[in-house]
């Protein structure tokens, strides 16, 4: 498993390869340069030789057999590839997947969509959440939570945050922060495709997720007045922008956000 590689190990397996680019050395040769994932985590991976035969045998997205030597290369673990072949194991049994218990998430995230009272705010929030796969995508594709379920993960972290938030301050619109929260990331699920590789779709590299994730809670808002989905269009648009927050409620979101964000990735000793 990539996660138990050390420097120095000579590895033999199986992983799915997340990117694949063909580059050249400062001296004009040429090498791929690849990034290979298990359900255990990513690495980086390069391939120095027989570059032509081998890159012929594979391509991006596709589960190969590897062979080759753990070396640290600016402080960081990089696979150096001596020989792959393709193999008929599923790419996405691969996928890098969230350690927490993936039944136990849905079961928090749905008691969370039951804590929405507010009637269109609570349809809005089910109507999304029937054509979004949380469990299925990553909350970014090479930032905090990169893994199948990392979405979900995410939300439920970040819902969770904006609950407390709104008991400590019950002058906040409790249902309002929390349909957002819920609903904050959803267009990564129209910006990326599923693994291994969590790539960007057409739309995804044009648009981005917090755009698609707007186009698709106003596709499917139901009981809300204009000036209700425009709050809660508007917290989400800024959830990355806390000084374009208008509203207290968006602002909680941002800090939410980043706060679960941080805790997800900052090293602890």
């Amino acid at each position: 498993m990539i996660a138990d590689l050390a420097e120095d190990r000579v590895v033999e397996g199986v992983f799915a390869v997340a990117s694949k680019r063909k580059l050249k050395t400062k001296g004009g040769e040429p090498y791929l340069a690849l990034e290979l994932v298990d359900s255990s985590g990513r690495i980086e991976a390069r391939v120095w030789k027989d570059v032509e035969l081998l890159d012929g045998r594979f391509a991006e997205g596709d589960a190969v057999r590897v062979l080759g030597k753990v070396e640290k290369f600016r402080d960081k673990l990089q696979l150096d590839v001596r020989t792959l072949e393709s193999t008929d194991v599923d790419p996405q049994s691969l996928t890098p997947a969230a350690r927490r218990d993936r039944d136990e998430l849905a079961g928090f995230l749905e008691f969370l969509v039951a804590e929405v009272h507010h009637e269109g705010l609570a349809a809005t929030v089910r109507n999304v959440l029937a054509v979004a796969d949380l469990a299925a995508f990553p909350a970014t594709a090479d930032g905090h939570h990169s893994y199948a379920g990392g979405l979900q993960e995410h939300t439920v972290g970040v819902a969770t945050l904006c609950r407390e938030t709104c008991q400590l301050h019950p002058r906040l619109r409790a249902d309002l922060v929390l349909a957002a929260a819920i609903l904050h990331d959803v267009g990564r699920t129209r910006e990326l495709t599923r693994g291994p590789a969590f790539t960007q779709t057409s739309e995804g590299r044009l648009l981005g997720h917090v755009h698609l994730g707007l186009r698709l809670v106003e596709e499917r808002a139901e009981g809300l007045t204009p000036a209700q989905l425009a709050e809660l269009l508007h917290c989400i648009a800024v959830h990355h922008d806390g000084r374009s927050a208008r509203t207290a409620e968006a602002a909680v979101l941002y800090h939410a956000n980043q706060l679960d964000a941080a805790a997800a990735t900052r090293p602890v000793e």
